[in-house]
């Protein structure tokens, strides 16, 4: 199954004049993955990338293509903190997706880190939107990369 596994990583801010680029790469991506047999595409679910990806993959589940989306999150209150959108779309991401894997019941100050690893570790590809060469994304890329990962950064 891994060698059908992609999981995503990418920044919660994406600079507003790149999003539309991102979002196109990333649905080229995603489709060139599927035509060579990905079937099965992982999650974090954080705000800005994380979501934008899960959402493509739901549209496309939606259309009839056999994809499946797991969630992998960091704690079972990850969306704490946010507002009632960003906690609407979050609902609507958990509800529609095959899968949900919980690294942590509460958070604690590792649990971001624990789910990237995991994430990374169940896949053959990670396709990122990696900017900025620090944080939790840079660290996921980082990682993916050690652990043999074909990394797609749709940011370039």
């Amino acid at each position: 199954m891994k060698n059908q596994t992609c999981c995503f990583t990418g920044h919660r801010q994406l600079p507003k004049d790149k999003l539309d680029h991102i979002v196109a790469r990333l649905d080229c991506e995603i489709n060139a993955l599927i035509a060579r047999g990905v079937t099965h595409f992982i999650s974090g679910c954080a705000l800005g990338f994380d979501q934008i990806a899960a959402s493509l993959i739901l549209t496309k589940k939606e259309q009839g293509t056999p994809v499946t989306l797991t969630l992998a999150l960091p704690c079972k209150d990850q969306d704490a903190l946010w507002n009632e959108r960003q906690k609407r779309l979050y609902r609507r991401l958990l509800s529609a997706a095959d899968e949900i894997y919980y690294v942590s019941e509460i958070y604690d100050e590792d649990c971001m880190k624990r789910r990237n690893m995991y994430m990374a570790d169940q896949a053959a590809y990670c396709i990122c939107a990696y900017i900025r060469p620090y944080g939790g994304t840079a660290q996921t890329v980082r990682y993916a990369r050690r652990r043999g990962l074909t990394v797609i950064n749709v940011a370039e």
